[in-house]
């Protein structure tokens, strides 16, 4: 049994080792992956901290400017606001005017009209009338002459024809 122990023993001292020397082996490795990081974020932050550091003077930089730019912004829109409903508020009172003119003077048209009816109608009364009168009596005179004429011509007393007239009137 003894031949068991020592081999178990020197198996056990060879694993060891070897895992010693893996161990070792992975150290060194380590380390200098680990100064290879550390060279390369050492040259990254010397490229990078001038970038921030201006970026940051530049957001500092327009930061107050930003600013003024949003309340300017905002002024002018309430301003625009204003002006509009300024507008909006002319428009309409001007839009109540002309209704109300266009109403004053549809009703001064309309009185027009009427007036001018009016007066064709007393024109039409007053000269038409006495000139239908005129006409009538100038026609009337006319049959007159010529009833005289005609009797006058055939030799036929004009009473009998007149009666004759009147006959044949019923």
């Amino acid at each position: 049994m003894p031949t068991w122990i020592a081999i178990f023993i020197v198996v056990a001292a060879v694993a060891i080792v070897i895992q010693m020397i893996l161990l070792t082996a992975l150290f060194f490795q380590l380390r200098r992956t680990a100064a290879v990081a550390e060279k390369a974020i050492g040259d990254l932050r010397t490229q990078i901290l001038p970038v921030i550091s201006r970026l940051q003077v530049l957001v500092e930089d327009v930061t107050p400017r930003l600013t003024i730019i949003m309340s300017e912004a905002a002024d002018i829109t309430r301003m625009a606001r204003s002006q509009v409903q300024r507008v909006d508020r002319v428009f309409g009172e001007m839009m109540e005017r002309l209704r109300l003119q266009l109403i004053h003077v549809d009703q001064i048209l309309t009185g027009a009209m009427e007036t001018v009816e009016d007066t064709g109608a007393r024109l039409r009364e007053t000269i038409l009338g006495p000139v239908a009168k005129a006409s009538a009596l100038v026609h009337g005179i006319h049959t007159g002459i010529e009833f005289f004429r005609n009797s006058r011509r055939k030799g036929v007393d004009p009473r009998i024809e007149q009666q004759q007239d009147e006959g044949m009137f019923i």
